[in-house]
């Protein structure tokens, strides 16, 4: 920046001698501060002057330009380097969140505060101000060198605009800051909608309600829009505005130096020098006034990202070796006076709950809705933490601090198995790096869970794109995917959670099977609405109203 605001002092330094040599080069070729250069080139006549200073000229400005380029190559550089460190900062924050967190945030605002909102404060918050910073020295040192051009018209010039710019922001920073909030509130409500609109689109399409999502998404689109134009219009218009007082402003001066005793010829080198000043006045204050406005209208958002990124976060490294450090299993996992409820506002959901599992149990759950079966899953899981009493496994009490080390024992499968738009190996290996997939694994993993002769009767087989959540698989073959998943990871506790209450007798009977035939070494617990489903189990345990008890 130092170096560019040097450069701009040159370019508009050589002006001067420039224009002069130009209208009169005598003038020039006898001043104190050119003759060293007239002895150096050897120079007769005034006229030979004019092709070294011509270059000189050239030169400089060829100079500033570049530095102007480079300058603004290494601020872009800089931004969105930044903006990239700042949404890889949020996603990693926001995985590492406990689920009680995740269950308890709408991820539109999530997704809106990774993607757009950190978009805006590469753009509204983190160029300005490197904009902002270089405009405030530009500005300095092209006021420095008109000033010693010519102190009244430099002092003219810099009164009228800054008066003129200062006047501006004062009456537009509070609309500013009101769009901000619309443009910040709006962003995250878009996103809901599109994402409303998009996963539910099979019910869209059943009801015919396109019409009330369009509805929907209009009117916020357009506020939205309106707000983000009037900031960026109050942001870019005072331009035109000062780039024709300007012109005026040096038509008066030009005018009035012409009146002098010293004639038009010496005024020009002058008016040359001060239009060029101008030139980069302008845009310079331009500059600060537009990164000013732009960092107050995105305020609003930058409050949002910040938010995100105080989430607290465990050591990373810490986080990284607990996934890679198992909790040994090898006897029982044990519930000691467990009771959970969300605050101290909600009501109980389990409470003095005090049961053991052994390995290689197969338990299954029954009980009403909201009688807390997956809630107590999710605690033996790790994913809850009790909010009294404790979770044993061997007689080592799961914590916060080593919940990942248990976790690497559990493989989980859900009532809707999420799948990727991808094919059918990535999504059984789910999480892995598709280098590091071990397809002999893969394999083994759906012979276990009865669909790798699905699988091979697929022209491409487990290459075979699946579609966005798997639609283009049944309800049983996705569940079957599931299950292969599950046991891709080796685990020793396979929790399914409701995972056939929405397939058909038929196909819940074929995937229980395929449960029944796994290793007899695994812990299962299962979920299910209907006892019948869950014949295969060793014992089943009832849930009702916080308590359990078997049957």
């Amino acid at each position: 920046m130092i170096f560019t605001s040097f450069a701009e002092i040159v370019s508009l330094g050589i002006v001067l001698p420039f224009l002069g040599v130009l209208t009169a080069p005598s003038s020039v070729y006898n001043h104190s501060l050119v003759q060293p250069i007239v002895q150096y080139l050897e120079l007769d006549t005034p006229n030979q002057l004019i092709l070294p200073i011509t270059v000189m000229f050239i030169l400089a400005v060829i100079i500033a330009g570049a530095t102007r380029v480079v300058l603004l190559y290494a601020m872009t550089r800089f931004s969105y380097a930044t903006g990239a460190d700042l949404s890889i900062d949020i996603y990693r924050r926001t995985l590492y969140q406990d689920y009680s967190v995740h269950i308890a945030t709408n991820s539109s605002k999530i997704i809106d505060g990774i993607i757009s909102k950190t978009g805006i404060i590469i753009g509204g918050i983190i160029t300005p101000v490197l904009m902002l910073i270089s405009s405030t020295i530009l500005l300095i040192s092209v006021l420095s060198a008109l000033f010693v051009i010519d102190i009244f018209v430099a002092f003219t010039i810099s009164a009228i605009f800054g008066v003129l710019y200062w006047l501006i922001t004062h009456y537009t920073k509070q609309k500013l800051k009101e769009n901000s909030l619309k443009i910040s509130k709006y962003s995250t409500s878009i996103v809901k909608i599109l994402q409303e609109g998009l996963k539910g689109i099979r019910d869209v399409l059943i009801n015919g309600s396109q019409e009330i999502f369009c509805k929907m998404y209009t009117s916020i689109d357009i506020p939205l829009r309106r707000a983000s134009g009037a900031n960026s219009f109050i942001s870019s218009s005072p331009r035109y505005v000062m780039e024709s007082l300007g012109m005026v402003l040096i038509a008066g001066l030009a005018y009035s130096m012409t009146l002098s005793d010293k004639g038009v010829s010496s005024t020009i080198p002058i008016l040359g020098a001060m239009a060029l000043g101008a030139q980069r006045l302008l845009p310079a204050l331009q500059q600060f006034y537009s990164s000013y406005s732009t960092i107050i209208g995105s305020q609003s958002s930058l409050g949002d990202v910040l938010d995100l990124l105080n989430q607290p976060i465990e050591n990373y490294t810490n986080s990284q070796l607990m996934k890679t450090t198992k909790i040994q299993f090898d006897r029982e996992i044990k519930l000691n006076n467990l009771g959970f409820r969300y605050n101290q506002h909600t009501p109980w959901i389990i409470r003095n709950v005090n049961i053991s599992f052994k390995k290689g149990d197969r338990i299954g759950f029954v009980g009403k809705s909201g009688s807390g079966k997956s809630t107590l899953l999710d605690i033996i899981m790790g994913l809850l933490r009790s909010t009294e009493g404790f979770l044993e496994v061997d007689g080592r009490v799961i914590t916060k601090e080593n919940h990942q080390s248990w976790q690497v024992n559990i493989a989980h499968v859900p009532q809707k198995i999420y799948l990727s738009d991808n094919n059918i190996e990535e999504n059984i290996a789910f999480g892995i790096p598709i280098e590091d997939v071990n397809h002999k694994k893969v394999k083994e993993a759906s012979e276990l869970s009865k669909i790798n002769d699905f699988i091979s009767s697929l022209p491409e087989g487990y290459k075979t794109l699946i579609g966005e959540e798997g639609t283009l698989l049944s309800g049983g073959q996705r569940q079957r995917i599931g299950i292969a998943r599950a046991l891709y990871r080796e685990a020793s506790v396979l929790v399914f959670d409701e995972a056939t209450s929405a397939l058909d007798s038929q196909t819940e009977s074929g995937i229980m099977r395929s449960i029944d035939d796994l290793d007899k070494n695994l812990t299962i617990f299962i979920i299910a609405h209907r006892v019948d489903t869950l014949k295969g189990c060793d014992y089943i345990v009832k849930v009702e109203n916080g308590t359990l008890s078997k049957i």
